[in-house]
């Protein structure tokens, strides 16, 4: 009932920034989080950011300072503001969100690519 499209992934400079949107469409108000998670090669996916239907943000200690995750037009995409990359932000990047229900239901994008040089 909910697709997620992420885009503006690439190839950045160590320290350099990239912004990644996520556009939500469908039943749009049956989300309550959205956030952004990374997996690179060989590791376990892991929470980048989240941000609640109340604006309310969590970051992972790696990111914090550096991105900044926010609600867009209406609560229609979230965006990923991301600064000072680092090598060890290369990952494939998925949007997330969930459902208030009972069990929650998760929805991914497809992921997009971010590739940061050294």
């Amino acid at each position: 009932q909910v697709r997620l499209v992420e885009s503006g992934g690439g190839v950045v400079q160590a320290g350099g920034s990239l912004r990644l949107s996520c556009a939500a469409s469908g039943n749009i108000f049956r989300i309550s989080v959205m956030g952004w998670y990374r997996q690179a090669p060989g590791r376990q996916r892991e929470l980048v950011a989240s941000i609640t239907s109340g604006a309310n943000t969590n970051y992972a200690d790696f990111v914090k300072g550096r991105f900044i995750i926010s609600r867009e037009n209406a609560k229609n995409t979230v965006t990923l503001q991301m600064n000072s990359l680092k090598p060890e932000d290369t990952a494939v990047y998925y949007c997330n969100a969930a459902t208030p229900t009972t069990p929650t239901r998760v929805y991914w994008g497809q992921g997009t690519q971010v590739t940061v040089s050294s």
